[in-house]
């Protein structure tokens, strides 16, 4: 896989972690099972639809060494987390407490404190190493019910120790959600091996699958025990059965379906995932700490995001401290795209960015600090 297997704009795109480039086969590959099915059959297009939304969800276990069984599309990492937030009587009709981080995503947050009816939401204060086993240590105990984990932080570039933090909070009885959202595509997931009882992930950013196609995994021994409520026709073990009167939830992760799906986002999405378990995902992330680390040698002052492949997300964090607007205008002006969140500079470079194009950004921020 190369850099003009991808729709790259004129310039220098390090933006991975919030949209990754499509695919150059995209058109093609969408066209072929999306809208021929629609235009060219003398009959509904629902079984060719359906196969493709299997695909993905193929695919994904294949990208993090599960079962499709385990997987269910969803629109988003939101929807996904209320349905399964939602399923869990245990959680129901009582106080929660949950244990997470202020640096996790806003919007995690926003559905722990409404999908669940009594909640108390305990957070790990933001700016703490949250790649240090020692910082998970230090907060978890035996009085949280969850512990929702971002396998990285978007805005630290760390990466949390989650093989580590899952066997610790079990040990406490707590169930585990963990946010692979900028992970997934970038740094190895191994779902088997973790054994969460909840993930959650999407595939516009370092999968490049375009807006759309979240997904939900949730682990057999979750699943037995998981009653969602928003449910519908495709909830259903047998969705073409049209019974009003018999509901019976699926026996796979599907039961969090719902009703009528979106299919477009996962025709999409499962090519490019194929595509980059074609390529592997090892190689990826080696061209990336590549990248990565020849930032690390040039800048190494402004750098504060972590430098070691364990501990480092696919994303830099640069603090330019007073030159922040200055270097992103510089930037900008140089057809180099990044952007800035609560800590600085995020830079992502993935398999499509090349050495010349790291060097081209380390040289004008050099022209600046």
């Amino acid at each position: 896989m190369q850099a003009n297997d991808f729709f790259m704009p004129e310039g220098t795109y390090l933006l991975s972690h919030s949209v990754g480039r499509m695919l150059k086969t995209a058109p093609a590959h969408f066209t072929e099972q999306f809208f021929n099915p629609w235009q060219q059959q003398n009959r509904e297009p629902w079984a060719q639809w359906l196969a493709g939304v299997m695909q993905f969800n193929q695919a994904l276990a294949k990208l993090l060494n599960s079962h499709a069984d385990n997987f269910c599309p969803q629109a988003n990492l939101s929807s996904g987390l209320t349905k399964w937030l939602m399923s869990q009587s245990s959680l129901q009709n009582r106080r929660v407490r949950v244990l997470l981080s202020e640096d996790d995503f806003p919007s995690m947050g926003f559905v722990l404190q409404q999908a669940l009816d009594d909640v108390e939401l305990c957070f790990i204060p933001a700016g703490e190493d949250m790649s240090a086993l020692s910082t998970w240590q230090a907060h978890l105990n035996q009085h949280y019910d969850l512990v929702f984990v971002s396998h990285v932080y978007s805005n630290t570039g760390q990466q949390a120790p989650v093989p580590d933090i899952i066997p610790l909070a079990k040990k406490f009885g707590c169930k585990v959600i963990v946010d692979i959202a900028q992970s997934a595509g970038i740094l190895n997931v191994d779902l088997s091996l973790w054994q969460a009882d909840c993930v959650l992930g999407s595939c516009v950013k370092w999968l490049c699958g375009g807006p759309g196609a979240g997904f939900l995994w949730v682990s057999n021994e979750s699943l037995a025990m998981c009653a969602p409520k928003d449910v519908g026709w495709f909830s259903h073990q047998n969705p073409f059965e049209f019974d009003i009167h018999n509901f019976t939830a699926h026996d796979t992760a599907l039961r969090f379906w719902g009703g009528t799906p979106s299919i477009a986002p996962y025709i999409m999405a499962a090519n490019s995932i194929d595509a980059l378990n074609e390529f592997g995902i090892e190689r990826i992330r080696a061209h990336n700490l590549q990248l990565l680390a020849r930032i690390w040698q040039a800048l190494p002052q402004l750098c504060t995001s972590p430098k070691n492949a364990e501990q480092c997300s696919g994303t830099v964090i640069m603090n330019a401290g007073s030159k922040l607007e200055t270097c992103l205008h510089a930037l900008t002006e140089q057809n180099i795209a990044v952007d800035a969140r609560r800590y600085g500079l995020r830079i992502s470079p993935h398999i499509y960015n090349s050495a010349t194009e790291v060097e081209q950004f380390i040289e004008v921020i050099n022209s600046l600090t």
